[in-house]
């Protein structure tokens, strides 16, 4: 079998049917390695014009002619026709092929075989059938292959950077993925290929191609949209063979992407939404290590991302609810207007199912972390509010990492994107610092642990079954005292109580928990248990 599905001359050869006839070659044996497509038997003078190019033909000689001049004009039309090679079975018509035969068939580059035993056509043509049938059928298990690990790989979290690197180390060549009026959204190099060649030169380059003059070294792929009409078209996967040869099986390979690619792209009813989450999708493989820090710069540059040469600033900010799925459009287009006037470069992304926010800020130093990260912050809730989602069941959280290079961006807006969802239930802030919350997200990892939540009702059993039936409730009196230190007066002013008020509570407090709440090991326990109570259910 051949790359496009068929099998060589050369094959054809040594199956048993034609081995049986001893072929010999007897012109052009260099070019056994032609594609067979189909097998036509026939003795007629004007078989060329029966045919369509890529056959094996198999004759007696009898449709040769007699005379000189019709055997070459009968050579020259296959040749002019492009079949893959012509066999002659020798007998009754040729004892042996003639030298104006041969001589013609080598001019016109067409292989000439000879059969010097007698074999049954038909059994050549079912066996040179099955191979090709063979051939064209584990094609398509090499496609529906590459649309499997694609189709794992978005189940798996995966976003259509992912998929297309997928494509892209397939064929071997760089992949890309544009809107329908020619606007790049994404784009994938292979493992495998130049690791010089940058994908938005590549990019760059094929688009002036493409304006003057289509080549046949690319493929173009239409995704379909979800419009009624039949030429409805969401976007277009384009195939580039810059580092090797584009195949057929590449072409039914990205036909069958186009399939997922549809599937996802459906709901992205905007295009600010579409490439919006297109970032979303590289700030999420670069977080999950799925894009390494080497190729990272690249990637970005290709969604527009130029940072300066300080440190990056990963940043997510977390929404409980967007109603929706077409909100995404109008928070993203709010929040990167908002965005513009913070004043450094910024690459912003949106991951819906997550209900996340993920941004990588370029600082000029890192002693800019703070400054910039009320802006971002302050621009962020700005943008929630425009797009009218202000009012879900809770405040957006905005966590902000630790800044750093390519690497440490990787592991920071995994560890702020995890931090962003323990934060959930916090007092409101502007942001929080990922490195202040550490506990919290230690907690929130240990949520599913029955330890937890047998650790918490412990702790605080006692006053959430006190609260549960009396009033006042003591819960938010011994976590205000906590987050004072122990301070009364304080914790008095905060709670608006006078003194002997919180005195008496504090001390109801310490009877039903049977503890002392100056003991400095009393105050972590019940400090823990308040702040992983969040993230347990009552018992």
């Amino acid at each position: 079998m051949d790359n496009q599905g068929g099998i060589t001359v050369q094959r054809a050869l040594e199956l048993p049917g034609l081995r049986s006839g001893l072929p010999e070659v007897v012109a052009c044996a260099d070019r056994l390695g032609r594609t067979v497509r189909w097998v036509h038997a026939g003795e007629v003078p004007n078989i060329a014009s029966l045919l369509k190019g890529g056959e094996l033909l198999l004759t007696t000689g009898l449709g040769l002619g007699t005379r000189p001049a019709e055997q070459r004009a009968f050579v020259r039309r296959l040749a002019d026709r492009g079949i893959a090679a012509l066999v002659v079975e020798l007998g009754p018509r040729f004892t042996r092929l003639p030298a104006t035969i041969v001589e013609t068939a080598r001019t016109a580059g067409l292989p000439l075989v000879q059969l010097h035993r007698e074999v049954p056509f038909v059994a050549v043509t079912e066996e040179v059938h099955t191979e090709i049938v063979n051939g064209h059928y584990a094609l398509l298990q090499r496609a529906e292959e590459v649309h499997r690990r694609c189709t794992e790989a978005l189940l798996g979290g995966g976003g259509i950077p992912q998929v297309l690197r997928i494509v892209a180390d397939f064929t071997g060549n760089p992949v890309f993925l544009e809107t329908p009026d020619g606007q790049l959204l994404y784009a994938a190099a292979s493992s495998a290929g130049d690791p010089g060649a940058d994908p938005l030169q590549v990019w760059e380059g094929l688009r002036g191609q493409r304006e003057a003059e289509p080549s046949a070294n690319t493929v173009v792929i239409d995704v379909p949209g979800g419009g009624h009409g039949t030429g409805s078209v969401r976007a277009r996967v384009v195939l580039v063979g810059v580092s090797a040869p584009l195949l057929p099986v590449h072409r039914m390979a990205a036909e069958r992407i186009a399939g997922v690619l549809a599937v996802v792209l459906m709901q992205a009813r905007q295009e600010e939404e579409l490439a919006a989450r297109g970032r979303g999708d590289f700030l999420t493989d670069l977080a999950e290590g799925r894009i390494s820090a080497e190729d990272a710069p690249a990637q970005a540059r290709v969604l527009g991302f130029r940072p300066g040469a300080g440190p990056l600033l990963p940043v997510v900010m977390r929404l409980s609810d967007l109603g929706p799925s077409g909100n995404w459009a109008v928070l993203a287009r709010a929040v990167l207007e908002e965005l513009s006037s913070v004043g450094v470069p910024v690459l912003l992304g949106v991951r819906p199912v997550e209900g996340r926010v993920p941004l990588l800020v370029s600082l000029r130093a890192e002693s800019e972390r703070t400054a910039v990260a009320d802006r971002v912050a302050a621009a962020l809730r700005a943008g929630v509010e425009r797009a009218g989602l202000e009012r879900a069941t809770a405040p957006p959280a905005v966590v902000v990492g630790v800044a750093g290079g390519w690497a440490a961006a990787s592991s920071g807006l995994r560890h702020a994107a995890e931090t962003a969802t323990a934060a959930h239930g916090l007092p409101a802030r502007p942001w929080y610092d990922a490195r202040r919350l550490d506990i919290d997200l230690l907690l929130w990892r240990l949520r599913e642990h029955p330890d937890l939540a047998a650790f918490v009702d412990r702790a605080i059993g006692p006053l959430r079954a006190h609260d549960a039936t009396s009033r006042p409730p003591l819960l938010p009196t011994l976590e205000t005292y906590l987050a004072h230190a122990g301070r009364k007066a304080e914790t008095a002013r905060e709670l608006h109580l006078n003194r002997q008020t919180l005195y008496n509570r504090l001390a109801r407090i310490s009877e039903l928990l049977g503890t002392d709440l100056d003991d400095p090991e009393t105050v972590l326990s019940l400090s823990l248990a308040l702040r992983a109570r969040r993230h347990t259910t009552p018992s």
